[in-house]
């Protein structure tokens, strides 16, 4: 949620035995019209009839959970935002837990100059309204291709403020864990703006040596840790570095075609020092991208650390020479790539049916041939195979591990539900054919350039044929001018977030490998089909 561009989150928390059945719980009697029946998600709203000081304007944005409005104070004439989320999508416990959690996180920090200051909460019998300051100044990326000089010292004075946040946060004993570019806003048009941090969606509280296992995040910013299940408040400072390498050179350290490739290269952790701008990169920056990006997180320097580190100390005297044309080139690419991803991905989720369940229940049955009530390893490959669903054993593997939520090394029925919502949503091409429609305005089976234009002519801004040419170039694999419904979907199952389908901004929704974090969009369907 954090402001009017960004949003929401996922369950937190270490493990204490397996997790509620959400099966069990039934929230849908929760929207009555009876006051005791009446489902109250904020602890301590500042009221409940928003209107009473504020006054809706217009439409900032929507997402799949709500709509972002402009909204002024009546008594100030502030303009502000107003995240109105409705309380109709919130059907599982851990929607409505995610709300109270990244309300309370946002109350709970200092006021900081880089952090969206929350205003006020009211909640209605409709929905949660989240009143915040206004960020309309752009996204990080954006600001730094449009000022044309890009250096060394304008990256450390970023990085700079990203850690700042970090710091403040761990302080306050606050984990972000979804730190990237896309979460940092710059306030306002002046060049002076200050960045400001957007999304608490997936932050938790934590306490000194407190462990998490859930899977969270997004892929390229996903320390090696987090993918093992087993991390803290050290993934804050990796992903930080993650920024800072793509800063300086404009592409993600770790990289690959599909979402087992980032997984295996971000363990690997081979980073690349030679391409260019690296040789012309001070060795003092390069330090410091070695030492955020540590493997190992108990050597991996704190947020602390990392302001003490002498390039961010002398940031001042950092080069003021130009990274080059191919930096920002490549910044710009990445940008707007990402966002003609979510934008496909939207389309994706607006058409996924309750009818992708059926028959989930029977499957169990079958493969679940001891009648245990719960799916080993074997008898998962097995059955996919029956079904004609053949994956590699590492891909498998993979797989029933972001499954296996509560870590037993079997598949109870929810978490298969989820798996098999999974295989469901990458075998068939139904959703993928509809999201390639989307930008195939005149139905000739290819996206050509114009319509990728005029699909993504709000991100675009200037230099956008050049933009336009190295989407081009990247997704168009047989360099025919044009990208074909095989090369959109090969595009379409590489590297995309690893997020929490149910409570989750529509731009983001339905990432490929997550399945731990698609499970509850999966289960609440599944328990609507049952």
């Amino acid at each position: 949620m954090g402001n009017c561009c960004s949003n929401p989150g996922e369950p937190s928390a270490k493990k204490k035995g397996k997790k509620p059945n959400p099966f069990s719980i039934d929230y849908s009697g929760n929207h009555g019209t009876s006051a005791e029946n009446k489902l109250w998600v904020l602890k301590d709203p500042t009221g409940r009839d928003i209107r009473i000081r504020y006054e809706l304007g217009r439409e900032l944005g929507r997402g799949e959970f709500g709509v972002t409005y402009l909204c002024t104070d009546k008594s100030t004439g502030d303009v502000l935002a107003c995240k109105s989320i409705s309380k109709k999508k919130l059907r599982t416990a851990v929607d409505i837990e995610d709300v109270r959690r990244e309300v309370e996180i946002m109350k709970h920090l200092p006021r900081h100059p880089n952090i969206v200051t929350l205003k006020d909460t009211y909640e209605d019998d409709n929905a949660v309204h989240l009143v915040m300051e206004l960020c309309e100044g752009g996204e990080l990326f954006d600001r730094i291709v449009a000022r044309g000089h890009y250096t060394e010292r304008a990256a450390a004075n970023v990085t700079r403020t990203i850690v700042e946040v970090v710091q403040m946060c761990h302080k306050h004993g606050v984990m972000h864990r979804d730190l990237k570019p896309e979460n940092f806003l710059y306030a306002n048009k002046k060049e002076t703006s200050p960045l400001k941090a957007i999304d608490f969606g997936l932050s938790v509280f934590f306490k000194p040596g407190e462990l998490f296992t859930e899977i969270v995040g997004s892929p390229y910013y996903m320390a090696p840790e987090v993918l093992k299940r087993n991390y803290g408040p050290e993934v804050d400072v990796w992903s930080c570095g993650v920024i800072l390498y793509i800063l300086l050179c404009g592409v993600p350290p770790f990289w690959a075609e599909t979402e087992q490739g980032v997984a295996q290269a971000i363990i690997r952790c081979v980073i690349d020092f030679k391409r260019d701008p690296w040789p012309k990169v001070s060795d003092n920056a390069k330090d410091l991208v070695k030492r955020m990006l540590d493997p190992d997180p108990k050597h991996r320097l704190t947020a602390q650390e990392v302001l003490d580190h002498p390039w961010l100390q002398n940031a001042k005297k950092a080069p003021n020479v130009p990274l080059g044309e191919n930096v920002r080139a490549r910044l710009k690419q990445f940008s707007v790539m990402n966002k003609f991803k979510k934008r496909a991905l939207k389309v994706v989720a607006e058409h996924l049916s309750v009818e992708e369940v059926a028959g989930i229940k029977e499957l169990f049955g079958k493969m679940d041939i001891n009648n245990k009530g719960r799916i080993t390893l074997e008898e998962l490959k097995d059955g996919l195979q029956k079904i004609g669903q053949h994956l590699p054993d590492p891909d498998l593997q993979i797989l029933m591990e972001a499954a296996d939520v509560d870590g037993d090394g079997t598949l109870d029925y929810g978490e298969f539900v989820a798996l098999s919502i999974h295989l469901k949503k990458i075998g068939n091409d139904d959703h993928l054919r509809r999201a390639f429609s989307y930008f195939d305005k005149n139905k000739s089976g290819y996206i050509e350039i114009e319509e990728l234009r005029d699909s993504l002519a709000d991100d675009l801004g200037s230099n956008y044929e050049e933009v336009i040419d190295s989407i081009i170039r990247d997704v168009d694999t047989d360099k025919d001018g044009r990208i074909s419904y095989e090369e959109f979907a090969a595009m379409m199952k590489a590297g995309t977030d690893w997020r929490k389908a149910s409570r989750q901004y529509s731009r983001e929704r339905f990432s490929s490998l997550s399945l731990n974090l698609i499970r509850d969009g999966s289960l609440q369907l599944a328990n609507e089909a049952r």
